[in-house]
């Protein structure tokens, strides 16, 4: 049986997470008073993460490589999808009463994610759902709960450049699960990897320019990686996987040490 911690898959919560340190950072908000909407998005990750292994569960053909469910039934994993929803649901409660718009933004997010559950095997769309999802609605939310709905050209680009950031992750992600992106030819998995790869790089250097902010270079500069792996159209390992995920969470702490150290 898997550690039961492993269950949560908290090392994905940083695909939700860093758009809203994003927001906090780039708007110099106070991080404690979008404490509970973090705590939220957190838990909803393991919702989602959660709910995702169940409808592998009872998929006779997934069931056989999830070794972090081994010896778990389905129901189980629900009823953690399940509370985690519930106690994330009510970190969202004071935004709700403050801001009720982001009550249709929060909808929109879980029905995005519902609907990626239902059809990941749909290439490109499932890229789609999960970066609007991820990346656009939890920033918006922060943005909102600030009473700063509006957005500059400079944040739009930002947002630009980390929902293809998070789509050719996705990318490389299922192509070492041999996920729905492999219902295409090698080579047109190769060429839309460091297609996103290439628009990352390049809207992340006008991200840099624009905001006249060095710190964000790492983002512009990581994508370099998928570029070197994918130079030829060939599998890929899951050590290409493994590090990706490392990286997010390094951009997580990365964040998260901006927004404390900002006016020191």
């Amino acid at each position: 049986m898997s550690r039961r911690i492993d269950l949560l898959r908290l090392d994905y919560a940083f695909s939700v997470l860093v758009p809203c340190l994003m927001a906090i950072y780039i708007n110099n908000l106070p991080i404690l008073h979008h404490l509970d909407l973090l705590t939220g998005f957190l838990l909803y990750a393991v919702t989602g993460n959660t709910l995702n292994d169940v409808i592998d569960m009872r998929d006779p053909d997934e069931i056989e490589t999830l070794k972090r469910v081994k010896g778990y039934h389905w129901k189980e994993i629900l009823a953690i999808a399940a509370i985690s929803f519930l106690f994330g649901t009510t970190m969202f409660v004071r935004t709700f009463q403050e801001h009720p718009i982001n009550i249709l933004y929060l909808t929109l997010t879980v029905g995005m994610v519902i609907l990626y559950c239902f059809k990941k095997d749909v290439p490109i769309l499932n890229q789609i759902l999960l970066g609007a999802s991820h990346v656009f609605f939890p920033y918006i939310m922060i943005k909102t709960d600030a009473n700063m709905p509006s957005f500059s050209s400079e944040e739009w680009i930002l947002m630009v450049t980390f929902f293809f950031y998070a789509f050719s992750g996705q990318v490389v992600h299922e192509i070492i699960d041999g996920d729905a992106i492999t219902k295409f030819s090698p080579r047109t998995q190769q060429f839309t990897v460091i297609l996103s790869s290439i628009i990352t790089i390049i809207m992340g250097f006008l991200t840099v320019w624009l905001l006249d902010d060095i710190y964000f270079i790492p983002i512009a500069l990581i994508p370099l990686g998928s570029i070197y792996t994918f130079r030829k159209p060939t599998e890929s390992t899951q050590g290409v996987k493994d590090v990706g995920i490392v990286l997010g969470n390094v951009l997580l702490v990365y964040f998260f040490v901006l927004i404390l150290t900002q006016g020191y």
